[in-house]
This record gives C-alpha cells, sequence and structure tokens, in this order.
C-alpha cells in the first residue's frame, strides 16, 4: 500500500510537475540540436536518461531518509516509533493534497528551506550544457533531481517513516516511476499538460485525493 500510494502521488502530482519541470523538459529539448528535435527515436534516449538520473537522485534521497527515520525509531520503543512516524508522513501527505489543489501553499517554505543546495549545484548543471549525448543527459538528470520540489520533500517525510534504507529507497522509487509517465509526455503534449496544470478541477481532484491518502495514513497511526 504504500509503495502504491506513492506511485499515485508521484502520478497524481502531475498537475504539479507541468509548472515547476515543465520549462525545464522543454528547455533541455530545445537544446537537443534541429534535427534530433525533429525526430522522436532521436529524442527519447535523451528524455529517458534525463529522467533516470532525476529517479536515481530520489532513491538515493529516500534511502538516506529511510535511515535516519531508523536511527530515530531507535531512539523510542519501536511501537511507538513507527505510529509517531506515520502520524508525520500522513500529516505531510495532507499538506501536500492542500499544496497540489493550490489552497494553502506552505510547502513553498520547505522548498526554500532546500534551495540553499540547490544553489551549489545550479552553476554544475549549467557547464553540462547544452547536452550532446545521453552520458551527458544522464549527469544532468542527477542533478535535476535535488531541484527544490515540496512534492519530493513531503514524500522524503513518508521515506523517514518506511523505516529502513532500502525501504526509503524503494518508495521514492515508486514515487519517481508515478512521476515519469507525466514528464515524459510533457514534450509532445505541451499545450494539453499545459491546460490540465492550470484546471482548477484537475488540481482538485489530485489534492483531494492526496488527502485521503494523508487521512488513511494517520488511521493506520492511530
Amino acid at each position: 500500500m504504500p509503495y502504491l500510494s506513492a506511485f499515485l502521488v508521484g502520478l497524481l502530482g502531475g498537475v504539479h510537475c507541468v509548472g515547476m519541470c515543465g520549462g525545464i523538459v522543454g528547455a533541455l529539448t530545445f537544446g537537443l540540436s534541429r534535427e534530433r528535435r525533429g525526430s522522436l527515436s532521436a529524442v527519447m534516449p535523451f528524455q529517458l536518461t534525463y529522467n533516470l538520473g532525476r529517479v536515481t537522485s530520489y532513491v538515493l534521497a529516500g534511502a538516506i531518509m529511510g535511515a535516519l527515520g531508523m536511527l530515530l525509531a531507535q531512539l523510542m520503543p519501536v511501537y511507538y516509533a513507527q505510529r509517531v512516524l506515520l502520524g508525520v508522513a500522513g500529516l505531510f501527505m495532507i499538506l501536500l493534497g492542500l499544496y497540489l489543489a493550490g489552497w494553502w501553499m506552505v510547502l513553498n517554505r520547505i522548498e526554500q528551506a532546500g534551495s540553499a543546495l540547490w544553489r551549489r549545484l545550479e552553476p554544475i548543471s549549467r557547464r553540462l550544457l547544452p547536452v550532446r549525448t545521453p552520458g551527458q543527459a544522464l549527469l544532468v538528470g542527477l542533478l535535476w533531481g535535488w531541484i527544490p520540489c515540496g512534492l519530493v520533500y513531503s514524500m522524503l517525510v513518508n521515506a523517514v517513516a518506511a523505516g529502513s534504507a532500502l525501504e526509503g529507497a524503494a518508495l521514492m522509487a515508486a514515487f519517481g516511476l508515478g512521476t515519469l509517465p507525466n514528464l515524459l509526455l510533457m514534450g509532445a503534449l505541451a499545450g494539453a499538460a499545459a491546460r490540465l496544470a492550470r484546471s482548477s478541477t484537475a488540481r482538485t481532484v489530485a489534492g483531494v485525493t492526496v488527502m485521503l491518502f494523508g487521512v488513511y495514513t494517520l488511521w493506520q497511526a492511530f
């Protein structure tokens, strides 16, 4: 259930991904030569390696947060530690739902906290542009995964509650796979994707669904 929830949060978070990463996807695509841009078969290896790098960064961050959760769990009896961590995860899922629906943007403050790391990484990613090979695309994707994002950060809190580095990594892998369809299709369906991101109905449905996951997680905790 946690992995399915993480996958669906990544999928539903597409309304946020379009706004957050749509410009990045477009810039990376248009940075390729005109010959490559004109062929889907030529563009797709670059898109796949960008996203492989991005999801790999999520998995690494999930492993770190899962290991942190395991250390925190050792500070109190396991029974209580699991419930405290699940309660925090459920609360962040509800905050994420409010964020996706555009009703309360409190996660923006958490994004601002992560911007210090990105300020150090962004100049490195700039040196890798324009991308000429899939290997370069993989490196750009690895850096892309550390862009401050409330959607990612809320799932990393869930990775803390996963209980171990391995389970935290698996949770973030499921989340990353959920984000993949939106970002792979974004270039081909740019107009439709932009309309979806602006649709208050789509944002509301996504936000309410994610909040229900949060309520379910809180119910498990208590």
